[in-house]
């Protein structure tokens, strides 16, 4: 199945049912993000971001909200 058959297939669906479909992506899309930012933690992908704003707050570069 091609993206635009995909898309097609959402032009056609009735008001209700697009709805649901809006509904359902919304978790899926979400749930995907969870996901992938788990991975990135596991990998340590973000140890560099989490290292820096570590140091700026240590430095008293952070604001309190």
């Amino acid at each position: 199945m091609r993206v635009e058959d995909i898309e097609q297939g959402i032009l056609g669906l009735p008001q209700d049912q697009l709805k649901q479909f809006r509904a359902w992506y919304e978790k899926f899309d979400a749930d995907k993000w969870d996901e992938q930012i788990e991975q990135d933690v596991k990998e340590g992908k973000l140890d560099a971001i989490a290292d820096a704003a570590l140091a700026e707050y240590k430095s008293g570069k952070a604001k309190r909200l």
